[in-house]
């Protein structure tokens, strides 16, 4: 079969339904053809039949008759289906000693899964199959990879996050990002990804969500986690949405501390749950709750919503109906740890109706805890018994009845496809965001006469976007780094501002974005100085929220926010500037009085 032929059969689903929706569209009145189209997902309804095709189809398989289920099942002790409830976190470059201790988990405790964290593929491949080798029952595995798995390893391709898609008009270049992640976790023999983040930000103080959110309005939120799920589940990837019932509106990290949410229901009903219940209606395959402690819906003092019976059972499962998987979010972090114990911090889950117990502190302390529990008639074997069929079930609908061990050839080349790097290409062309073009002054043309300096502030070296820039300018590099002294500062301010033009492109300190980019006041003055005083076009590689670091960054001549500092956009960025893009991007949040949502010019 032809390199490309796997992915193009997986995308015929999605081809149907656009090519349905066109013939829909030749029977409608006619619009505005100057009108801007956006590609919106909606759900389809499903036949019960269908096992893999359709995204609900996954619903369907967790929640019926098996008979790899029944015959795994009955092989196992009543200790094993407890674990089977369990994921622990695995580390690829963590060492022989750290594998041991994963090892033993697995032969001793029969843990039903894995999530995995920073390494690399080639490592995590091998490490993978020794793993599953070792283990009883096929493990499935997961992974926090939000934009990809290179958000979590080396050597592996990095896609954008959910605030830079959030700026896209077409989301079914969403849905193709989503279809090769799929592919790369298949490739690389995991079954389960943590993502989309259908979290609602609507705080710009948000410390934890952020740039990990779509933006801030709920349709635009909805519509494209919608395209990002459908594309993991139609190509055999499990999709979880999180975190429930909404980590959008809060100023405190729950990795650090227990974040507080004064709504009630009317507020979360008419936001927080929009997305949730539009995932719902679609199939989507897990929900993980999170560490947010909700005191209009569960008074309890200090309750994460993860460990809360009114929030997990009576309103996920029973009012909004979700059959599929839950998850609670890691149970290391300390807006559970803070306040609870660990064991008891998982019976609780349990209790609440969570499916999944991922990443905690201790198996055995848990294990001993919820058989405790178990005794005390505080939960029961019979509900243990029917998460554990679940867990199974989903196991069967990504494969594992039939597993095979990762084949190591042209793993590197499989993950570095070239249709991957085009799709990365159009979704940061797609993404540019033109805030401001006064005097027309983009696009920009080499003149004879006029000096350009391009500074790069936070940059050490040439970037990618300075040498790109030099394909259509005649420019002089420069650079700000954090730490400059005053003496620099200075030196560098009276040579810049020699020049005609400036163009100063921002960047963040790693190249994942920041929440407030790193600066000194003293660094920060003298951007807002060469803004002020010369003609410049500001580039931001960073969160759009830290234009806020620059107060007078409404005064650049032209500005354009490329939300990531990936190769991909600066290239991107280099080509709007001379004119060989059109920029289509809009602000999916809002940053200040001056730069709300929606706008791009």
């Amino acid at each position: 079969m032809p390199k490309n032929a796997a992915f193009t059969r997986a995308l015929l689903p999605f081809c149907l339904l656009l090519c349905l929706a066109g013939i829909c569209l030749l029977g409608c009145k006619k619009k505005n053809p100057h009108a801007e189209e956006t590609v919106v997902f909606k759900p389809e309804p499903i036949s019960p039949e269908d096992t893999i095709k359709y995204p609900n189809a996954l619903i369907t398989t967790l929640n019926r008759k098996n008979k790899w289920v029944d015959s795994v099942f009955r092989r196992m002790t009543p200790d094993e289906r407890i674990t089977q409830l369990m994921m622990i976190e695995v580390f690829s470059n963590k060492g022989p000693a750290h594998e041991e201790d994963v090892l033993r988990l697995i032969r001793q405790y029969k843990v039903g899964g894995l999530i995995f964290f920073q390494g690399g593929p080639i490592r995590q491949a091998k490490m993978t199959n020794r793993l599953q080798a070792a283990s009883k029952i096929p493990l499935w595995i997961g992974m926090d990879a939000e934009n990809g798995i290179g958000m979590r390893m080396d050597s592996a391709m990095q896609y954008p996050l959910p605030m830079l898609l959030g700026a896209i008009n077409n989301d079914s270049l969403i849905y193709q990002m989503g279809a090769e992640m799929a592919f790369e976790f298949k490739r690389l023999g995991m079954h389960l990804n943590f993502a989309p983040v259908i979290d609602v930000n609507n705080n710009p103080h948000n410390p934890i969500i952020s740039y990990r959110a779509f933006g801030e309005n709920k349709d635009d939120v909805s519509s494209k986690s919608l395209a990002q799920m459908m594309g993991m589940q139609d190509n055999g990837i499990i999709a979880t949405a999180k975190h429930f019932p909404g980590h959008g509106d809060t100023d405190v990290d729950s990795h650090y501390d227990l974040p507080v949410i004064p709504y009630g229901r009317n507020r979360l009903d008419s936001l927080e749950l929009y997305p949730f219940r539009h995932l719902i209606q679609s199939g989507v395959g897990g929900i993980m709750v999170g560490h947010i402690h909700l005191p209009k819906l569960d008074s309890t003092a200090n309750l994460p919503a993860s460990l809360s019976k009114p929030i997990v059972t009576d309103i996920l499962r029973k009012e909004l109906e979700y059959s599929g998987l839950i998850f609670t979010d890691a149970m290391v972090m300390k807006g559970v740890t803070k306040y609870f114990k660990p064991g008891e911090a998982e019976v609780m889950a349990l209790e609440a109706g969570n499916d999944v117990l991922e990443r905690l502190v201790s198996v055995p302390q848990a294990l001993q805890a919820i058989k405790a529990a178990i005794r005390q008639k505080r939960l029961s074997q019979k509900e243990i018994d029917r998460r554990c069929r679940k867990v199974l079930a989903a196991k069967y609908w990504v494969g594992l009845n039939k597993y095979k061990p990762i084949v190591l050839d042209s793993l590197y080349r499989d993950l570095h496809a070239p249709h991957a790097h085009e799709m990365l290409r159009r979704l940061s062309e797609g993404s540019l965001t033109l805030l401001q073009n006064k005097r027309k002054m983009i696009p920009l043309e080499d003149k004879k006469r006029r000096t350009v300096a391009s500074l790069a502030v936070g940059g050490t070296k040439p970037t990618f976007f300075q040498k790109q820039i030099k394909n259509k300018l005649t420019t002089k590099d420069f650079f700000l780094p954090r730490r400059t002294t005053k003496k620099d500062l200075e030196k560098l301010r009276k040579e810049l501002l020699k020049y005609d033009l400036l163009l100063i492109s921002i960047y963040g300190p790693s190249i994942r974005p920041s929440n407030n980019l790193g600066f000194s006041p003293q660094e920060r003055a003298l951007v807002n100085e060469l803004i002020r005083k010369k003609r410049s076009v500001v580039v931001l590689f960073d969160n759009a929220y830290t234009l806020n670091r620059f107060e007078d960054v409404n005064q650049a001549t032209a500005l354009v926010v490329g939300y990531q500092q990936l190769p991909a956009v600066q290239a991107a960025a280099a080509r709007l500037l001379t004119g060989d893009l059109t920029p289509q991007g809009k602000l999916p949040v809002t940053v200040n009085a001056q730069f709300r949502y929606g706008d791009g010019l």
